[in-house]
C-alpha cells in the first residue's frame, strides 16, 4: 500500500520524513487566497523542525515580510534522541557560530527565531533567523516547548508519524490554530474522527488523493527495503518516500465552502458513471436504516435520509450543505440511538463457527445486505449474512 511506508516508520519509531517546499507553498496558499491577512500579525510555531533539513522553516523566514507575521519560532529535536540509522552532522551555521558546543549539538534541541532585520539589509528572512540550544532535548511535550505552544498563534508542522494522535491532542486542548500533515487513515479513527463531526478540523486544500512526496536522510534504507512506486519514486535523481498523508486544519480555506454538484437519484440510476450505480440503484444496509454510496460523486442530491459513503468524502466536504452523523469505525458514531443499537455482530469463520463463547464482539460496521460469497463475511442479529465494508462515513444533506 502507498501509506505502509508510514505505518512502518511508526512501528520503527522513525520519524524523519521532511516535507517538500512546493507542497508547502501549495498548501499555505490556499489559505492566502481565501485570506490574505491569515498570517498577518500572528506567531508561528514550527516544532518538530530543522532549518537544515526541514522546509517549513525556509518557506515561512523567506516569506516573513510578505505574510506580515509578528514572529517565527522553529524548534528541533535533539539527535540523541532520535532512533534513526543515520550519522549526525551539525549544521554549518551552528559550528561557525563561536557559541556552538560539540556535546550540546547532539543532546540539546535548538530553538530558531525570527521577529526583525538583524543584518539591516532592509529585509526581513531567513538571513535573519536567530538560534541557540533549548534546556532540553525539544521534545514538543516538555515543558520548555509547551511554553512556546502557548505563546503561538497558529502551529504548522509535519509531526512525528508514531506519535501523531499525541500530538494532535497537544494542539487542540491548548486551542490553537494549526495547519499539519497526518496520515489519511487517522481520518477516520476514534480519536481523530470526533474532532471532524464536531468541526474541530477539516482536510486541507491539497486532494486526499495527491500522494505527498517525502525526502529522507537514509536514501539507501528506502532503497533497500521498498520497490519502486510502493515506498518510494525516483524523481530527478532524488529518491522520495511515498504515502497518501494529508493536510487537516482547523483555518478556513475556499475549498471547504465549495458545493458539490450533484445530480438527483433518478439521473444517477439512469447516468452514473459508475457501474456499481447505473441500471441497479443504492443498496441498504442489511443493519442500519442508510443507503450505501459508494462514490462520493453518485450522493444523490434529493435523498432525504442517512447515506453512507467513502472516507474520501472528507475532502468534499461542505459544511453548509452535510451533516455528518459519524462513521463505522468504533467509537465514531455520534449519539444516534438507531445507529448505536447495532454495533454487536456475531463473527463466523469460513467453517460456519462462531468464535468465543458467546459470539458476540463490539462493533460499528454496518454492512451490505446479500453478501456476494467472498469469505469476509459476519452474520447479524437477524441472523442474516452480510458482508463487512471498507470505513463509511455517515452522513445527511442539511436542511435548506
Amino acid at each position: 500500500m502507498a501509506n505502509s511506508n508510514l505505518k512502518k516508520a511508526k512501528a520503527a519509531k522513525n520519524d524523519e520524513f521532511y516535507t517538500q517546499y512546493s507542497d508547502i507553498q501549495k498548501e499555505i496558499n490556499a489559505y492566502l487566497d481565501f485570506n490574505p491577512n491569515v498570517f498577518k500579525g500572528k506567531t508561528i510555531l514550527l516544532p518538530c523542525d530543522d532549518p537544515e533539513w526541514s522546509n517549513f522553516t525556509k518557506f515561512f523566514a523567506q516569506n516573513f515580510q510578505r505574510f506580515g507575521i509578528k514572529k517565527l519560532i522553529s524548534t528541533s529535536y535533539a539527535y540523541d534522541s532520535k532512533n534513526v540509522d543515520f550519522d549526525y552532522q551539525p549544521t554549518l551555521f551552528e559550528t561557525v557560530d563561536p557559541r556552538f558546543e560539540v556535546t550540546k549539538s547532539k543532546s540539546h534541541g535548538k530553538i530558531f527565531t525570527i521577529t526583525s532585520d538583524v543584518n539591516n539589509n532592509d529585509k526581513i528572512d531567513i538571513e535573519d533567523l536567530k538560534w541557540e540550544y533549548l534546556e532540553g532535548d525539544g521534545d514538543f511535550r516538555s515543558e520548555e516547548v509547551k511554553k512556546l505552544r502557548d505563546e503561538s498563534d497558529i502551529i504548522i508542522t509535519n509531526p512525528p508519524f508514531s506519535i501523531f494522535l499525541e500530538f494532535l491532542d497537544w494542539i487542540i486542548s491548548a486551542e490553537k490554530k494549526f495547519i499539519v500533515i497526518c496520515n489519511k487513515n487517522s481520518l477516520g479513527s476514534k480519536e481523530v474522527f470526533p474532532y471532524v463531526m464536531q468541526n474541530k478540523l477539516w482536510v486541507g486544500k491539497t486532494p486526499m488523493s495527491v500522494d505527498l512526496l517525502f525526502s529522507v536522510p537514509n536514501e539507501k534504507s528506502l532503497l533497500d527495503n521498498k520497490s519502486i512506486g510502493s515506498g518510494y519514486r525516483i524523481i530527478d535523481g532524488k529518491v522520495y518516500a511515498r504515502s497518501q498523508s494529508i493536510w487537516i486544519t482547523n483555518i478556513e480555506h475556499g475549498k471547504r465552502h465549495q458545493p458539490l454538484s450533484l445530480m438527483t437519484m433518478a439521473d444517477n440510476i439512469k447516468f452514473s458513471k459508475h457501474k456499481e450505480v447505473r441500471g441497479i440503484g443504492y443498496k441498504k444496509y442489511d443493519n442500519y436504516d442508510a443507503i450505501e454510496v459508494p462514490f462520493t460523486d453518485a450522493i444523490p442530491s434529493d435523498f432525504k435520509g442517512v447515506m453512507g459513503v467513502p472516507i474520501s468524502f472528507l475532502d468534499k466536504y461542505n459544511p453548509d450543505q452535510f451533516e455528518i452523523i459519524g462513521s463505522s469505525q468504533r467509537s465514531c458514531h455520534n449519539n444516534f440511538p438507531d445507529l448505536k443499537k447495532y454495533d454487536t455482530y456475531w463473527e463466523v469463520k469460513q467453517s460456519g463457527e462462531k468464535t468465543g463463547s458467546s459470539g458476540k464482539k463490539t462493533n460499528e460496521n454496518p454492512n451490505i445486505e446479500r453478501n456476494d460469497g467472498k469469505n469476509n463475511y459476519f452474520i447479524n442479529e437477524e441472523g442474516h449474512i452480510v458482508q463487512s465494508l471498507y470505513t463509511r462515513v455517515f452522513i445527511k444533506h442539511k436542511e435548506v
